[in-house]
């Protein structure tokens, strides 16, 4: 069935599909997404597609709206070639921390944004670590719903803390820290913080033992890196030995870069879910790790039709 299953990318994370593409030992399919002069973006299937089993790999980062609409395009022309089935891989699924509505006369985007994905013909969705998991009922087709929990595992063990404290930046995040805790054998923190306006929060107290502790603050998404280094400054003020931070999308927009050279962070992990090569040059704090071979081995399991979630058990 090898011969049936295309990998497509647009622009969004060329890198992170060419790895995937390694990885599974099937080539890009040969495609141009580019722009008009007037910003109209412009789609190009240069190979035959018809009755393939197709996977296009796009996050839908920074430009968010560019690379949704470079999607959007690259899924319609599939479904006009006559593809057997196309999934859209979404390693970071943008407008997801818009998934309700916190005041009167505001959208739900990333309900939306399922509506156009279907829409434009998906057939399925791969994504990892959506910032609220019920996002996965927004959509009226097959969801695999990837975790990068063990690409982050596997990085944290092979270092040397001591006393290992995984810490929650806010009580949403709880369920995720317990879980990563469990696994590590270590101890667990919460922050408590009050969020006052989009983009800025306040860090109130820090409930659980961190003295003399190393401590990594986990979250799912690392924005404009506030929430995390007055997290990481409060830690140090209880007593923290060292203090690291670990997420699965570093989105880092505005100050974060600049937040995090400032801060008394040791390290930030991060995954290739967003393109970080011109971070790395700015922020030496920064440690990226790749979900390439876990997205290859879930295309795998999906075109085979054998169990995605037995990745995780």
């Amino acid at each position: 069935m090898s011969d049936r299953i295309k990998l497509i990318t647009g622009n969004a994370n060329r890198p992170l599909a060419i790895k995937v593409s390694e990885h599974y030992g099937v080539p890009l399919t040969d495609t141009v997404v580019e722009k008009f002069s007037d910003g109209e973006i412009a789609v190009q299937i240069n190979e035959n597609i018809r009755g393939c089993d197709i996977f296009v790999i796009q996050p839908t980062c920074t430009p968010v709206n560019h690379n949704i609409m470079e999607l959007l395009l690259i899924i319609d022309a599939l479904k006009r070639a006559s593809a057997r089935r196309i999934t859209a891989v979404i390693p970071y699924y943008g407008y997801a921390r818009q998934d309700r509505k916190v005041q009167p006369r505001v959208p739900i985007s990333s309900k939306l944004v399922a509506d156009l994905l279907t829409a434009a013909g998906t057939n399925r969705i791969l994504t990892i670590d959506l910032h609220a998991a019920q996002i996965q009922g927004f959509f009226d087709i097959p969801v695999d719903h990837l975790y990068a929990a063990p690409v982050l595992l596997e990085y944290i063990k092979k270092c040397k803390y001591e006393n290992l404290v995984i810490v929650s930046p806010d009580a949403g995040g709880v369920e995720r820290a317990r879980a990563f805790a469990k696994r590590l054998n270590a101890s667990l923190a919460i922050i408590d913080k009050r969020r006052e306006a989009a983009n800025i929060s306040k860090v109130m107290n820090v409930i659980g033992d961190v003295k003399g502790k190393d401590t990594i603050i986990l979250d799912d998404m690392m924005d404009t890196a506030g929430t995390t280094t007055q997290a990481a400054q409060a830690l140090r003020e209880n007593g923290a030995w060292r203090v690291f931070a670990a997420c699965t999308h570093a989105v880092l927009s505005g100050p974060a870069i600049e937040r995090i050279n400032n801060s008394v962070l040791e390290e930030v992990i991060a995954t290739d879910t967003i393109p970080l090569d011109d971070k790395l040059g700015e922020c030496k704090k920064l440690k990226v790790l790749s979900v390439s071979r876990l997205l290859a081995e879930a295309i795998k399991r999906i075109h085979e039709e054998s169990s995605v979630s037995s990745l995780f058990v």
